[in-house]
């Protein structure tokens, strides 16, 4: 394998078929003795973001009626 001039390689389709990489998937490199390996970077932060509140609303009110309060609809 072979690096471009801007440092970059191409992942072998099955390694990538492997791994689940999809266009725009994150990885990360880890260098240990000498020897690098690359890995699926772990969810991002967004989701873990909000994870804590998942299953927390206390609203008792219909989807149509919560889409009616947003819009100013009585």
């Amino acid at each position: 394998m072979r690096v471009t001039g801007k440092g970059q390689v191409t992942i072998p389709k099955h390694i990538r078929d492997l791994l689940g990489l999809m266009r725009e998937s994150e990885v990360e490199f880890i260098v240990e003795h000498g020897k690098v390996y690359i890995s699926k970077e772990k969810k991002n932060n967004k989701s873990k973001r909000f994870r804590k509140y998942r299953g927390t609303a206390t609203v008792k009110m219909s989807t149509d009626e919560i889409m009616a309060l947003t819009r100013g609809e009585k």
